[in-house]
């Protein structure tokens, strides 16, 4: 008899599994559809020796001295700031966009005061912000929003962003200073062994049990359990009753090249005529030291894995009536990205995950109490 069937060994499934054993002393059931743990942060050495991230590069940035903390149990760090540039007319420009963007764009020797006039100047006044179109030229003006936002946001997305929810932009900042990192977090570092390792340190417990390889629709009818968290998409854990949810996908296209260095810095961003959004060199993110280089093309998709929930209000009509069927579940919490459709980075997601164990320990504190509650209905 297992406590608990955990469907999913992402960093939802991985985090509760790691608590509810090591605190908790409770059995755990792991059951992945892939192969790997990690979920979408898994990574992997390709067949030339060099670390790689299959699903697309992962980033590692909190605010939260608790969930640096926390990782940090598991793994040693790397500090590395993640740093972007965005290919526009025939420049490689800074992004977020900042003054040494717009500089070298237009040739200009603007002091920072100056460029928030030059902002102003530029910006549609709005008054009330609602599209992710609206959040970009009420900042910066039409001319940039179309060089920068416009053509990422449609090839990511497949819909122009006047039809996006405020929050998809939101998420890139614009600066007038010469700050050319891409986040700003108090913490920002890369597991010195990678994910993976630190996702084998999290799961390295004999009360749990990794089933990969498997649908847990397998199993679950097999397997003894008593409780189960579930951090796969909610749509499919209702047999798509209300419909499917959309996601966009993408599709990853892998290199290596006989050469020290590709690009600049981790990760060159092309908004326009290429059909690819962007273009990331592993080894910077890593630190490796290798004589070949290894690079990733992403390219959006509307099929395939789930990876970005689509912010729109159709989807999240569709969501809520999912959403009201799980707060009747109780003996399932769902949990993650894919489970609350939800983008969230990886650190929220912790934090998620954490939370959820502070509710799952005051959950089985009130049964010891009142013993009866915990019999089945």
């Amino acid at each position: 008899m297992f406590d608990y069937l955990i469907v999913g060994a992402g960093y939802a499934g991985s985090v509760l599994a790691e608590r509810i054993t090591n605190e908790l002393g409770l059995k755990v059931l792991v059951v992945d559809k892939r192969h790997h743990i990690g979920g979408n942060a898994y990574d992997t050495y390709n067949e030339h020796g060099i670390l790689i991230h299959p699903y697309g590069p992962h980033i590692f940035h909190t605010n939260s001295r608790e969930i640096f903390e926390y990782l940090s149990r598991f793994t040693l760090w790397r500090p590395y700031e993640h740093r972007v540039l965005a290919s526009v007319d025939g420049q490689l420009l800074p992004i977020p966009i900042n003054l040494d963007t717009v500089n070298k764009l237009y040739n200009l020797n603007l002091t920072s005061e100056e460029l928030e006039s030059w902002f102003a100047a530029r910006a549609e006044k709005k008054e009330r912000i609602l599209t992710s179109e609206d959040v970009v030229v009420s900042k910066v003006g039409r001319e940039l929003y179309e060089k920068f936002f416009r053509g990422y946001t449609r090839k990511q997305w497949d819909l122009d962003p006047s039809q996006l929810d405020a929050t998809v932009t939101a998420r890139v900042p614009v600066r007038t200073n010469r700050d050319d990192r891409y986040f700003t977090d108090k913490y920002q570092a890369m597991p010195l062994y990678g994910y993976t390792r630190m996702f084998e340190n999290m799961l390295h417990h004999p009360n749990i049990k990794v089933m990969l390889g498997t649908d847990y629709r397998e199993i679950v009818n097999l397997v003894p359990w008593r409780r189960m968290i579930y951090t796969g998409p909610i749509d499919a854990f209702y047999n798509f009753k209300y419909g499917k949810l959309p996601y966009r996908s993408l599709e990853f296209a892998h290199e290596t090249l006989p050469q020290g260095w590709f690009q600049p810095v981790g990760t060159v961003n092309y908004p326009n005529e290429q059909p690819y959004t962007r273009i990331t060199e592993f080894k910077h993110l890593t630190g490796q030291r290798h004589e070949f280089t290894s690079i990733v093309y992403e390219y959006p998709r509307a099929e395939g894995d789930p990876y970005y929930p689509i912010p729109a209000s159709e989807p999240k009509a569709i969501y809520k009536k999912y959403e009201e069927e799980a707060k009747r579940e109780t003996k399932v919490r769902f949990v993650g990205r894919l489970a609350t459709y939800q983008y969230y980075n990886m650190d929220q997601i912790v934090g998620q995950a954490l939370a959820t164990f502070e509710k799952i320990k005051l959950e089985l504190a009130d049964e010891s109490a009142d013993p009866l509650r915990a019999l089945p209905q």
